[in-house]
C-alpha cells in the first residue's frame, strides 16, 4: 500500500465567502507530494461557502461571529486563541474580509500570508478590478504577500499577471485574476512548507534571495 508523506506543516486558513482559494488550497493540499496540510478553516462568518467546501474535504471548520465581540482587538483576541488551539505553522487569508488589529498581526509575523487581487503595490484595497478598468491599465494580475500592519503592503512573495482585454468588464477581469491566485497560492504555501520562503528583517526571501 502506498504510504503517504508526513505532510509536515499545518495550515489555519481563514475565511469570509465562497472559499475558492481554499479550495485550490485544499486540492493541492490532497496531493502526496505536498507539503502542508489543512488543519482548520476558520470563518467570521457561518453562511461562508468555503465552511462547506473544508467540510467536503474532512477539515475541521470553525466559526467565530465577529458581531459576538466588543470591538477589533476582543474579537482579534479570540481568534488567535482559537487559531493557536490548531497549532499552526502558517495562518493563511483567502478572503477573510476584516481589518486584523496590530496584536493579531504581530502575534503571527513572519507566518500570516495573504493574497489580494492586484499587481501590488498598486491597487490596494477594495474593488481593484472596476479600478484597473477605470485607470486604463494594460496588465492586471495577483500577488501573495506577507501581511504586516500596512494594509495590502506586506513584502511581496509572488505574483502572476494577466493581460488587459479591450472588451473585459470586471466580472471577465476577475475570473481571468483569480485562475493565477489559484496557481500562486498554493505555490507560495509549498514554498514556506519546505523552508524556502522566509521573512527576514521585512523582506521575503526564497531561497535566500530577497524580492525587488
Amino acid at each position: 500500500m502506498h504510504k503517504k508523506k508526513n505532510k509536515s506543516l499545518s495550515v489555519v486558513v481563514l475565511i469570509s465567502g465562497n472559499g475558492s482559494n481554499l479550495q485550490a488550497l485544499i486540492d493541492a493540499a490532497s496531493q502526496d507530494d505536498y507539503p502542508a496540510r489543512i488543519a482548520a478553516v476558520i470563518s467570521n462568518r457561518n453562511d461562508a461557502y468555503g465552511l462547506q467546501r473544508a467540510q467536503d474535504a474532512g477539515i475541521a471548520q470553525k466559526v467565530l461571529p465577529h458581531r459576538e465581540y466588543e470591538g477589533r482587538e476582543a474579537y482579534d483576541q479570540a481568534l488567535m486563541a482559537l487559531i493557536d488551539s490548531f497549532d499552526p505553522g502558517l495562518v493563511v487569508l483567502a478572503g477573510f474580509m476584516r481589518i486584523l488589529s496590530a496584536g493579531f498581526v504581530e502575534h503571527y509575523s513572519g507566518r500570516l500570508l495573504n493574497i489580494h487581487p492586484s499587481l501590488l503595490p498598486k491597487y490596494k484595497g477594495l474593488h481593484t478590478h472596476q479600478r484597473v478598468l477605470d485607470g486604463g491599465e494594460t496588465e492586471h494580475g495577483a500577488s501573495v504577500h506577507f501581511v504586516t500592519l500596512e494594509l495590502d503592503g506586506g513584502p511581496l512573495i509572488l505574483q502572476s499577471p494577466v493581460p488587459v482585454l479591450a472588451d473585459d468588464t470586471a466580472e471577465t477581469l476577475a475570473a481571468r485574476v483569480l485562475k493565477q491566485e489559484h496557481i500562486i497560492y498554493p505555490q507560495a504555501v509549498k514554498w514556506f512548507a519546505e523552508e524556502r520562503l522566509k521573512l527576514v528583517d521585512g523582506v521575503a526571501m526564497l531561497d535566500n534571495k530577497g524580492g525587488e
